[in-house]
C-alpha cells in the first residue's frame, strides 16, 4: 500500500494583500481571501511570522532541540528573504499545518480563482514527503 502524504497550501499575496494582512485583516480588499478562509476553517500564517515563531523558540528553549535553527536564523538575516517571507502563507486548517488531500484540494479550488483577481500571486499544493521539500543547505545540516 503506498503512503499517505498529508498536505499543506501557500499562497503568495499581492503587494498590496500582503501590507495589509497583519495591519488591517479586515479591509474589503482581503475579503475574499477571508472568506474562503472562513469557509475552510483555515488562517494564514506568514512564513515570515512562522519562522520568527521558530526562532524564538529555539532561542528561548535552546537552539541545539531545533535542528533547522541556523537555517532560519540566517533567512530571516536577510533582508532580500525577510521581505518575500512577508508575502508568502501557509494555510492552517483547524489549527493544523498538514491535513489529508481531500480537504487540500478543496481549499485550493477555492483559492485559485483569487489568483486572478489579483489577491494572490499563486496557490501552491505541497505534500508531506520529505523527498518532494527542500532540505537545508549542507553547511546548516
Amino acid at each position: 500500500m503506498a503512503e499517505e502524504w498529508l498536505y499543506q497550501i501557500r499562497v503568495g499575496l499581492s503587494d498590496q494583500a500582503a501590507s495589509l494582512l497583519n495591519i488591517d485583516p479586515q479591509n474589503s480588499v482581503l475579503q475574499p481571501l477571508t472568506e474562503v478562509l472562513h469557509k475552510h476553517h483555515a488562517a494564514a500564517i506568514t512564513v515570515y511570522d512562522a519562522f520568527s515563531g521558530y526562532v524564538s523558540e529555539a532561542e528561548q528553549q535552546g537552539v541545539e532541540r531545533y535542528p533547522l535553527y541556523a537555517w532560519t536564523r540566517a533567512a530571516l538575516d536577510d533582508p532580500a528573504k525577510r521581505e518575500k517571507f512577508a508575502k508568502l502563507c501557509t494555510l492552517h486548517v483547524n489549527g493544523d499545518e498538514v491535513y489529508e488531500k481531500e480537504v487540500a484540494d478543496a481549499l485550493e479550488a477555492d483559492l485559485l480563482p483569487l489568483v486572478e483577481g489579483g489577491v494572490l500571486t499563486r496557490v501552491t499544493k505541497h505534500d508531506s514527503n520529505p523527498a518532494n521539500n527542500p532540505q537545508p543547505p549542507a553547511r546548516f545540516r
